[in-house]
């Protein structure tokens, strides 16, 4: 009896601290509020708007100790539009990230499934959108992805551990499709710096038929027709052969205060080399688009729950097209508690030039419909909460 009650023990204790070394957490986040545009195609527009400092979500993230500084790791993260209950991107489940892995504690971590690029991880959290400007005071059409809009499927990556400061990591997406290895694949490669009051970032993107891997990337996507139908910036450009990103970024905090400034060029090369039917404006385009984007941030933290913020985005296109963009941003937020605060957000526009289908640019905030004229104005108001 005595040795029955022992062994009950001994495999208790071992359950026990197998529980100990595993965890599941679930967490997300609730982010709604209002929106004013004083031209979408020529009307005022006032809507719900959701996902605006950041995409509501829900998601579990787990990790297992394997022994020997080894852990497995997995993520599954939801998008949802907390007005309808619906999904985003495009109805896939877990849409925003779904991977699993192995992290070591001194080398890092490689991770496989769905997942965000080294643009999005080591320069995306410098531009303003990304902090609280909201999705509307992206880049033009997020045409660089510092924003987060696109996710990559089929990914292998890497993340390294932080050696006093620095981290780097890369990622590689398999194409699939039969008898040509390279068609859809996707790759980039980041580094990040964060010693003390300064922050460091640089990334590359490149995309191989960006419209049906990178923006075609979902389950309502088409195989065919265009997926970069988000922005007269980009969306004549669909046929294009590969999109090349690079982007560098920085910060500094002196005190309360924080200045920022990211960098990003955009390329489309070899316009008319990938067939899509039902091109919108005619016939594909033919030759090289290229984007210089710039941006200066800066925010100042006024009280422990003030926070005020400014920022201006510069976007020039050459080759062939001439478009050109300034944007200004104003921003505040309020912090009711560690999880929950308030937001508001100014953005102005103004385009000239000739966007990708060769007409006469007008203005379009990130995410919204074009203007009528050359000038759009948007304000944004919410509330967003953490569990």
């Amino acid at each position: 009896m005595k040795k029955a009650i022992f062994v009950l023990a001994a495999i208790g204790s071992i359950a026990g601290a197998a529980r100990a070394q595993s965890s599941v957490t679930l967490y997300g986040l609730v982010d709604a509020g209002f929106a004013y545009t004083n031209n979408v195609g020529g009307q005022k527009l006032f809507a719900a708007s959701s996902g605006n400092i950041q995409g509501s979500r829900w998601g579990l993230r787990g990790t297992e100790d394997l022994g020997g500084g080894l852990k497995a790791l997995f993520v599954l993260e939801n998008g949802f539009n907390p007005y309808t209950g619906r999904l985003n991107q495009g109805g896939d489940e877990f849409g925003r990230q779904v991977y699993v892995g192995i992290r070591s504690d001194q080398y890092g971590s490689v991770t496989l499934g769905r997942q965000y690029d080294s643009i999005v991880d080591y320069t995306g959290p410098l531009e303003a959108a990304s902090q609280w400007a909201s999705l509307y005071g992206g880049h033009p059409g997020d045409l660089d992805n510092m924003n987060n809009t696109n996710r990559v499927n089929n990914a292998i990556k890497f993340a390294s551990a932080n050696y006093s400061g620095l981290t780097f990591g890369g990622l590689y997406s398999l194409g699939g499709v039969a008898g040509n290895f390279t068609r859809n694949q996707i790759w980039s490669a980041g580094l990040n710096y964060a010693r003390g009051p300064l922050v460091l970032g640089a990334a590359y993107l490149n995309v191989k038929n960006p419209n049906f891997s990178l923006f075609g990337n979902n389950a309502t996507s088409s195989a065919t027709a265009t997926n970069m139908s988000g922005s007269q910036v980009y969306s004549g450009f669909a046929s294009a052969r590969t999109q090349q990103v690079i982007t560098a970024g920085a910060a500094y905090t002196l005190g309360a205060a924080t200045f920022g400034a990211t960098y990003s060029n955009t390329q489309f090369l070899g316009l008319g080399e990938t067939a899509v039917t039902g091109q919108p404006g005619g016939s594909p385009r033919s030759g090289n688009a290229k984007f210089h984007n710039a941006e200066a941030n800066f925010k100042y933290q006024l009280t422990p729950a003030w926070l005020v913020a400014v920022a201006y985005d510069y976007t020039k296109g050459y080759s062939v097209t001439s478009e050109k963009i300034h944007q200004a941003m104003l921003g505040a937020d309020y912090a009711l508690s560690k999880r929950t605060d308030l937001y508001a957000v100014g953005i102005y526009q103004h385009a000239s030039g000739t966007n990708s289908f060769g007409a006469n640019a007008t203005a379009q905030i990130t995410i919204l419909s074009p203007s009528s004229s050359q000038n759009q104005v948007a304000a944004i108001v919410g509330i967003r909460s953490k569990f």
